[in-house]
């Protein structure tokens, strides 16, 4: 091949090269460049990646993180009877069954004497629910039934219809319907087997709600977003990711709590739609560093951001063993036929020590290096809780350290 044909071969693999290249760039500004769920409308920019995903901290949608302002549930609660028990009801010493069976049975036209009545098949319970937002008539619910007496178990018990009320003294909702326990208690021959908690139970959709509770979201245009940790760092990812995928200004983070949102133009008669794109959109939440403990359990949480300062720890353990041994001993006496054995303890305290085991953590150690130092030097989950307060008494944890 001459030196034409070689440089006519170069200019071609360069003219390939810039082609390729081309071709990429394209792409990517195509990609850059491609509207929200493929369509083009007013007041939306195109999509973002949000970045900064660790393996600590993953990206999660909003709606994972928060709620909308006014989208809340309301508590119902009443008072009732769970009939048809097999003798675990309530007994004499609880008069609230008798009550509600002697009322009952007036506005039926019955008259009874309410001293006369025994009724071990019959349990006085609390009934409560929780009411979600936009519940319409009709709808059923799950209740939950607890024991206010000295009934033994609500097993295979039914609840009478109990009206459910909220703190304004309204009925929202009206339960009744066979009670779940989940368990089961039973006793026979001096003898007692309980399974679960058998004085609370619970009815599957047992209520059926009967007025709609108004819930506005959207005031004047605005509608607000709730975090469910407040924390001013995932406040404000929050609030940018929102402008980046809408029009800037959409979200601005009031607090550390709450990003006010106001309705792009392209959405004004379409909330529901723009709540549902907020709450598909990806963010990166934040977390202050936090240590939990729980002492009664011996259980030790620590988030992947606590920090500890350069620190030596000592750890060693003493025990402290004391036993008494029966011993028989015969006590000198002058008369042989009058001396016996005798009967004493002899009591032994043995203290063993073992040798402290020390270890040094450098500054900006990770919650893996803390967990393989102490193990190291054979600490129990109780060595290390307390170890871990006096990190924290000395300065050395940057944490904060919860104790439940």
């Amino acid at each position: 091949m001459g030196v034409r044909g070689r440089a006519k071969t170069a200019r071609g693999e360069k003219a390939k090269g810039f082609l390729w290249a081309a071709a990429v760039a394209l792409a990517a500004l195509g990609a850059a460049w491609a509207p929200v769920h493929g369509q083009e409308a007013e007041g939306l920019r195109p999509a973002v990646v949000v970045s900064g995903e660790t393996s600590h901290q993953p990206t999660v949608r909003i709606k994972d993180i928060a709620r909308f302002d006014g989208v809340r549930d309301n508590q119902l609660y009443g008072m009732g009877l769970v009939i048809g028990l097999e003798g675990t009801g309530d007994g004499r010493g609880s008069q609230a069954n008798v009550q509600m069976v002697a009322n009952m049975l007036e506005r039926f036209g019955i008259t009874v004497d309410r001293n006369s009545l025994r009724l071990r098949n019959v349990a006085a319970v609390v009934v409560t629910a929780d009411l979600p937002a936009f519940a319409r008539p009709g709808d059923r619910i799950d209740v939950t039934v607890s024991s206010i007496g000295d009934a033994r178990s609500l097993q295979g018990g039914f609840l009478l219809q109990t009206p459910l009320q909220a703190a304004d003294g309204q009925v929202y909702a009206v339960a009744q319907g066979p009670v779940s326990i989940g368990g089961f208690n039973v006793r026979g021959g001096g003898t007692q087997v309980q399974r679960n908690h058998a004085a609370v139970g619970i009815v599957p959709g047992g209520a059926i709600v009967e007025r709609f509770v108004p819930t506005t979201v959207v005031h004047d245009g605005y509608m607000t977003l709730l975090l469910t940790h407040p924390d001013f760092t995932t406040a404000a990812r929050v609030a940018d990711v929102i402008n980046r995928v809408f029009t800037p200004g959409t979200a601005q983070a009031l607090d550390r709590s709450a990003i006010r949102l106001q309705l792009p133009p392209a959405f004004r008669d379409r909330p529901v739609e723009f709540m549902a794109a907020v709450e598909e959109l990806p963010v990166t939440p934040d977390a202050v560093a936090k240590v939990v403990i729980n002492e009664r359990t011996g259980t030790i949480v620590m988030g992947h951001r606590a920090r500890i300062a350069s620190v030596a720890v000592a750890h060693g353990g003493l025990r402290v063993r004391v036993e008494t041994q029966p011993l028989v001993a015969l006590p000198p006496s002058e008369d042989e036929d009058e001396a016996g054995p005798v009967m004493v303890e002899q009591t032994t305290v043995q203290v063993e020590e073992e040798p402290a085991r020390v270890v040094v953590l450098e500054s900006g150690a990770s919650v893996e290096d803390v967990v393989q130092a102490l193990n190291a030097i054979g600490a129990t989950p109780r060595d290390i809780i307390a170890i871990l307060q006096a990190m924290k008494a000395a300065g050395a944890l940057y944490a904060q350290l919860e104790i439940l």
